[in-house]
């Protein structure tokens, strides 16, 4: 007997099912998983982030053609800015994106491109939910199976709800969190100072400075290894290293060495910013006060192999900033000739609200500082990652950017340009050198917890973070101060929202083509049986008197 297309696609279709769900494993009929929801802020008068957090739709492939009340499920290679756009312009209901565990396994062209898309994304303000998940194995078989579903877009209705019914699962997602968001504004940002004192009373200072926290698309997953992690190892070992030249009256140079690890970076520097006002417009004495020789900023600094001195004027010849960039120059053209060294100038503008750098916040108070990156644009996505993770440092780069910072710190400082090139006369070597194991272990340590500005003063874990910061400054500088800025409550400079992590649950379910299939199965069903009622007495007879020729 013929089979009928349909026939022979539904034969061939049952046949695929061992194949369809061999590589992938059963899912159970719900699954509930801890989801982490994007930045939500307020900067200024500026509203970024996403506004919502509650989740009732079934998720659908960002390669769906209608996406309306769908939540979108993207892994980090689907997350580009056309398809976050797309999923906005048609109101998905929620984007779900899909974080491997392992970083360094995602292609660095992959991770450029979500960095990409990740930056503008947190730049603007989008009323649906956006939430990033680590991927497990439960979460990785839902989005292969709603791959799959969009894939088979193409083939004819019958064979899409026959897939349905034999092989094809739909998920509903289900967050719903019945407080609404609130806005947090008790958040507390804590600055770092010490100081190692110079031979003599009326000395310049030089400042060295970084910011310890850390962004990214959601809160609870940056760790922010590169930015700014590595400024603040870097900073760590600065000052252990030269403590050890300051404790002896013989190489103690005529410089007052000021440490600060500073609070509220990626929010347009409010920690330093504070700082400055505290230490120039309420304070009757301080080191910024005196005659400040320069301020040295250190971010991003933990691979590549160029590095770039952003400032906002160009330095005048006979200026120390100048002096010191040129010992730099020296350092690395003398032992380290691979590495690519360049002068970037910025303006400030004073129209916009935002600074990019944090040697900018010195600037506008008229003190001389610049900041040393890897990085040539201040807007590189970088800065402000979820990808930034500790696997993606290079220890090598991160030691050697270290160390070129330090020797020409004490070329400039004691003044060696006379006693020999950069190759021959080194400071920092030996029982003086940056230590791998200490280097490796801060690193470690810093990117153990996410460092978001709106964590570390509410979670213990966190708090303890800035806490050990606090114990190492004291452990080698001199007149170590914490200062805890709070902000007003009635004109915040930044303004937090709760309902950071969620509770989502996964639930497996037949999709609606599959329901209206059985509707229609079920009509036809019983308008058989109707029709058989209605015309019993004809059938009857049809049936009787094809019967009775076989029995004649």
């Amino acid at each position: 007997m013929a089979l009928s297309v349909p026939g022979v696609a539904a034969v061939l279709l049952l046949l695929r099912v061992p194949s369809l769900h061999g590589s992938a494993l059963p899912a159970v009929s719900s699954y509930e998983f801890t989801a982490f929801r994007m930045q939500q802020y307020n900067l200024a008068q500026h509203k970024r982030g996403c506004r919502g957090a509650i989740v009732v739709a079934e998720a659908r492939s960002a390669d769906e053609p209608v996406l309306t009340r769908r939540c979108v499920v993207m892994k980090v290679q689907d997350f580009t800015a056309e398809k976050y756009a797309e999923a906005q312009r048609q109101n998905a209901a929620a984007v779900l994106v899909l974080l491997p565990r392992n970083i360094s396994s995602i292609a660095p062209e992959t991770a450029q491109n979500f960095m990409a898309s990740e930056s503008k994304a947190l730049l603007r303000e989008t009323p649906m939910p956006v939430y990033v998940v680590p991927e497990d194995e439960q979460l990785l078989y839902m989005y292969e199976e709603v791959k799959q579903a969009a894939a088979t877009r193409t083939l004819s209705i019958f064979i899409r709800v026959l897939r349905s019914m034999v092989t094809a699962t739909a998920f509903q997602m289900l967050a719903n969190n019945n407080a609404p968001i609130k806005a947090v504004t008790d958040n507390s940002i804590v600055t770092l100072e010490g100081v190692l004192p110079g031979a003599g009373e009326d000395v310049p200072t030089i400042v060295i400075t970084a910011h310890y926290d850390s962004f990214g698309l959601a809160p609870w997953l940056s760790y922010g290894a590169d930015s700014n992690a590595s400024g603040v190892t870097i900073l760590l070992e600065l000052a252990r290293l030269f403590q050890k030249l300051y404790s002896s009256p013989r190489s103690r140079p005529q410089f007052h060495l000021m440490f600060s690890l500073t609070g509220g970076g990626k929010y347009n520097f409010l920690g330093t910013k504070r700082w400055i006002e505290e230490n120039l417009d309420h304070a009757e004495s301080s080191l910024l006060h005196d005659n400040v020789a320069f301020v040295l900023c250190l971010d991003t600094l933990a691979s590549e192999d160029e590095l770039y001195m952003h400032v906002s004027r160009p330095p005048k010849p006979g200026t120390p900033i100048h002096s010191f960039i040129q010992h730099l120059e020296e350092v690395v053209s003398s032992r380290f000739p691979w590495v690519k060294t360049g002068l970037v100038h910025k303006k400030i503008n004073l129209v916009e609200n935002t600074v990019s750098w944090e040697h900018e916040r010195y600037s506008l108070r008229r003190i001389p500082g610049f900041t040393l990156s890897h990085l040539e644009d201040p807007k590189s996505g970088l800065r402000g990652s979820i990808l930034d993770t500790v696997s993606q440092v290079d220890f090598r780069k991160l030691k050697r950017n270290g160390v070129i910072i330090a020797e020409a710190l004490a070329r400039y400082m004691y003044g060696l340009s006379d006693k020999g090139s950069p190759k021959d006369v080194q400071l920092f070597k030996g029982q003086m050198d940056f230590q791998d194991s200490r280097v490796s272990s801060m690193m470690h340590f810093l990117t153990s917890v996410p460092r978001a500005t709106q964590l570390l003063d509410k979670e213990p874990g966190h708090m303890l973070l800035v806490n050990s910061l606090e114990h190492e400054f004291k452990r080698y500088l001199q007149q170590v101060h914490r200062h805890t800025f709070r902000q007003s409550k009635k004109d915040p400079d930044v303004t937090f929202f709760d309902q950071m992590d969620q509770p989502i649950v996964m639930y497996r379910v037949k999709p609606a083509a599959f329901d209206l299939f059985l509707g229609g199965c079920i009509a036809a069903y019983l308008g058989i049986v109707y029709y058989a009622i209605q015309n019993f007495g004809y059938l009857y007879a049809k049936l009787r008197a094809a019967v009775k020729p076989k029995h004649q």
